[in-house]
């Protein structure tokens, strides 16, 4: 219940700010603003600019943190980063960690999710993120291979036109953490194929599909060397946050 009153309130929100009517669903009033940012060009100097509030978390690297807490963003999908903050600004995916900063208030218009997702895209991507346990991985492969590669792909490297995620490159704990949010209908911004298909699946090959996907490997050039740090953010503007270290 309080979910649905977050959600309601998220999207009455950014209805006023974007001038979209407040009698439209969460759905309809994310996909509007979708719409708006992706038919924007980006700007991705304006981009690193507004990411300052965004790496307090995610980190100046935009790897996030190899525990999961934190998913990386660097490298993923810009059509991807950008539905999941309009989802988040409308209430259609409740994140009450996140909802705040996605605001329209910290955020801003549906221009700077557009500059902020270029600008994030477009930064390499850890040389390590966090892995599984390593058990049981050709049951793994064979399992993602049956029921995610045919939309995330069979490299992980997701459908930007369809708006699925990059699973390459991911951290382990931050997919097991989704995973576990959609099969309990705490995602309401999910796919259906993504709560019907793998609706069968016991804990012990969710866990052996994803840690799979987490030793997808990025093509060479968009990862990181050893020890890169993003020149945009030298240490005056580094934020004490777990999320500023290089995974292990």
């Amino acid at each position: 219940m309080f979910e649905k009153r977050l959600a309601a309130a998220a999207a009455m929100c950014l209805a006023a700010s974007c001038g979209i009517s407040a009698a439209q669903t969460p759905a309809e009033v994310a996909s509007a603003e979708y719409e708006e940012a992706m038919s924007l060009k980006p700007d991705v100097e304006k981009g690193r600019d507004v990411y300052l509030v965004c790496s307090v978390c995610h980190g100046p690297e935009g790897w996030g943190t190899p525990d999961g807490a934190y998913p990386q963003l660097a490298g993923q999908l810009q059509s991807v980063i950008v539905k999941q903050l309009t989802d988040i600004r409308a209430g259609l995916r409740p994140n009450p960690l996140m909802s705040p900063f996605a605001a329209p208030r910290i955020l801003g218009s549906p221009q700077q999710v557009r500059d902020v997702a270029a600008y994030v895209s477009g930064l390499p991507m850890a040389p390590r993120n966090g892995l599984g346990p390593g058990q049981d991985l050709d049951q793994g492969a064979q399992l993602y291979g049956a029921y995610c590669a045919a939309c995330h792909g069979a490299h992980g490297e997701g459908n930007a036109e369809e708006r699925i995620p990059a699973l390459v490159g991911q951290h382990y704990g931050y997919l097991m953490r989704q995973f576990d949010a959609i099969r309990r209908g705490r995602r309401s911004d999910s796919d259906h194929r993504m709560i019907e298909g793998p609706a069968g699946l016991s804990g012990h090959e969710q866990s052996t599909i994803l840690d799979h996907a987490s030793r997808l490997r990025p093509p060479a050039g968009k990862l990181a060397n050893d020890g890169w740090h993003n020149p945009d953010f030298p240490p005056p503007l580094r934020a004490p946050a777990a999320g500023s270290q290089a995974p292990g």
